[in-house]
């Protein structure tokens, strides 16, 4: 695909899409869908079966137009719908994405295979959850081990439920997860909490709260869904198993931003990318959306939305950078 630059004149770049979509998770498959659809040609890249993190997450009740879904069946209707306006989807390992080129027009995005060329890239490479890696943890997600409370707390009604942490998220948490719970279990490894006097004031206030103090989990328990979790005091170092109907675990969020570490591209505290309410990055005709990006929170119906914006943009962006004559 030649490049015409807004001067008028003619080049020779050329590139192997229009837009590339790092990333196929419902951030990533929404953009494909968008840009696709927008008659611009799209190639959306996951490293495994796109879905991201939806697909750990069994029923999705909070996604308009669902009275409930399978994470996995929403997964796969995103990518049928990108795919049936003209997005390419394949599975593949990204190591980095740079700007190349007079102006930096070209946009290189690394594979361990090959390098794919576009005139902007749409970052949505999300992110994980810091895990605790003991055992039963990835034998039960999905089965009572969950790391988001808005999307899975309503499944929890009338369940004693344990939440491993000690800061703004795993305390705010704890607290929504009142909501349902018979009580709600903290598991601090320190003897005081980090979260703000705010936060920890709400929880501590609500009767169904409690906490274990100077504590870590050291396995989950459960054969079919959780039933416990065995937990270790750091001091004492005597260990008891506590009977918990679910575990939400809010020890860290790593987002997947380092594919733009040699970039310069502005990251908050966390790693998060600094996106424009247009989520630009600040390098021209790169763009970020959902969770790798810094925001409020991390939902799908966010996700899809930052998504919209991104592809919308990126497509303002190539019209006016590289018209297509």
């Amino acid at each position: 695909m030649a490049l015409t630059p807004s001067n008028g004149t003619t080049s020779t770049t050329s590139f192997d899409y229009d837009i590339i979509v790092v990333g196929g998770g419902p951030a990533g498959l929404c953009a494909g869908l968008y840009a696709s659809r927008a008659r611009l040609t799209t190639l959306v890249i996951d490293k495994a079966v796109p879905g991201g993190q939806i697909l750990n997450t069994h029923l999705i009740e909070d996604y308009p137009g669902f009275m409930s879904i399978e994470g996995s069946e929403l997964a796969a209707r995103m990518q049928e719908q990108a795919e049936h306006f003209g997005a390419e989807v394949i599975m593949a390992d990204v190591e980095s994405v740079r700007s190349t080129g007079e102006g930096g027009v070209v946009k290189v995005v690394q594979t361990t295979e090959r390098n794919y060329t576009a005139r902007a890239v749409i970052l949505t490479a999300g992110g994980s959850p810091v895990k605790l890696d003991v055992p039963g943890e990835d034998r039960l997600n999905a089965r009572g081990v969950s790391y988001c409370a808005v999307c899975d707390g309503p499944f929890f009604n009338d369940r004693v439920l344990a939440v491993v942490g000690g800061g703004d998220a795993a305390v705010e948490e704890a607290t929504y997860l009142t909501k349902y719970a018979s009580k709600v279990i903290l598991i601090h490894r320190r003897d005081q909490l980090r979260a703000q006097k705010i936060i920890q004031d709400r929880f501590f206030a609500n009767p169904k709260s409690a906490v274990i103090w100077d504590s870590v989990v050291e396995e989950i328990t459960g054969e079919g869904s959780v039933t416990g979790v065995r937990v270790r005091n750091v001091k004492s170092g005597e260990t008891s198993t506590i009977d918990v109907g679910g575990v939400f675990i809010f020890i860290g969020f790593q987002p997947n931003g380092d594919i733009l570490a040699d970039t310069g591209v502005n990251r908050d505290h966390g790693g998060h990318i600094v996106t424009t309410m247009n989520m630009e990055t600040g390098i021209p005709g790169i763009f970020a959306a959902g969770d790798v990006r810094a925001q409020l929170a991390r939902q799908v119906t966010t996700a899809v939305g930052d998504a919209t914006t991104a592809a919308i943009a990126a497509e303002k962006y190539i019209e006016a950078m590289h018209p297509v004559g």
